[in-house]
């Protein structure tokens, strides 16, 4: 088929890939969010998707916002499919009505559980088990398409949310050239409706991300899976911003013990959270690298409290 791909992250590229890869379809053009300042440079960088669709040789339209003029363009690429992977735009009616077997979307959740823009973070810190990704058909509603393909897993404790986004993008890029083969063959197969509305999922912004330790630490543990690597789950120490990335429940405290206070047991820095050790695996201090929490704590002076 000939197929228009929309996505813009990182996580969308092994699907891009694989489409051109699988030697039964065309990539007649892609779609990505516009060029955008990285770094502490803010040098203007091109999409992950738009990098590698370059690459590969072809047509990009850079825009989050299909207007009347991008929907002239995709129709002038003819697709016969649309395919999607968090492309971060909105896809009016007008576009959604192009390819004559439509618009299907990896989305990283087991839908209808979350819907939106981050349903894996939201689902590493529900503590769900299973995890897994759909394959549906894109409807005007959010999310909210028949179901062509679902892939439950199960969850290691130990996975974040960028670790799971790996997985999902890279599985469910050779799920998606399956569906594609299916559709070439049957450009009609409906899917199975979902059942539910399910939660919403919104982005995430920096507040969302911030400890607060009066919480259990099995929910603590799970927030700052959730949150790693973007936006990062901070708190505060000595007053500088800290950000923990990796961790896990390290079992009750006892009464009295100071909420957020740090302790090495075994050359592992534990926090006091409301009602037990959180283990602090991985951070970043503010202005450095991504270390070992152990390596940290032993630098660690004074009042030794986080906030």
């Amino acid at each position: 088929m000939r197929i228009v791909f929309a996505g813009t992250p990182q996580a969308a590229v092994p699907s891009l890939v694989a489409l051109m890869e699988s030697g039964h379809h065309e990539i007649c053009g892609v779609v990505t969010a516009p060029d955008a300042p990285v770094g502490r440079r803010r040098v203007l960088t091109p999409s992950p998707v738009a990098q590698a669709a370059e690459d590969a040789g072809l047509p990009v339209l850079r825009t989050r916002h299909l207007d009347a003029a991008a929907t002239e363009c995709l129709r002038e690429w003819a697709p016969e499919l649309g395919v999607v992977v968090a492309f971060g735009g909105i896809l009016p009616d007008p576009v959604l009505a192009l390819p004559a077997a439509g618009w299907i979307n990896l989305h990283f959740s087991l839908l209808p559980r979350w819907r939106g823009a981050a349903p894996v973070a939201a689902a590493v810190a529900a503590g769900d088990d299973p995890v897994g990704f759909s394959i549906m058909r894109v409807v005007t509603e959010l999310d909210a398409g028949p179901v062509l393909l679902q892939e439950p897993q199960p969850r290691r404790a130990s996975e974040t949310a960028g670790d799971l986004t790996q997985r999902f993008a890279r599985e469910g890029a050779a799920a998606l050239v399956r569906v594609a083969d299916a559709l070439a063959e049957d450009p009609t197969l409906p899917g199975t409706p979902q059942v539910g509305r399910g939660q919403y999922a919104p982005k995430l912004r920096r507040s969302d991300a911030r400890i607060d330790w009066t919480r259990g630490a099995e929910e603590v543990s799970r927030l700052i899976q959730a949150m790693s690597p973007e936006p990062g789950a901070w708190c505060e120490f000595q007053g500088r911003d800290l950000r923990l990335l990796r961790a896990e429940p390290a079992g009750p405290g006892r009464d009295g013990e100071q909420l957020g206070l740090l302790q090495l047991t075994g050359s592992e820095p534990l926090v006091r959270a409301g009602d037990g050790w959180v283990r602090l695996l991985e951070v970043q201090p503010s202005g450095r690298r991504t270390m070992r929490g152990r390596d940290w704590a032993h630098g660690v002076s004074g009042a030794p409290v986080l906030s």
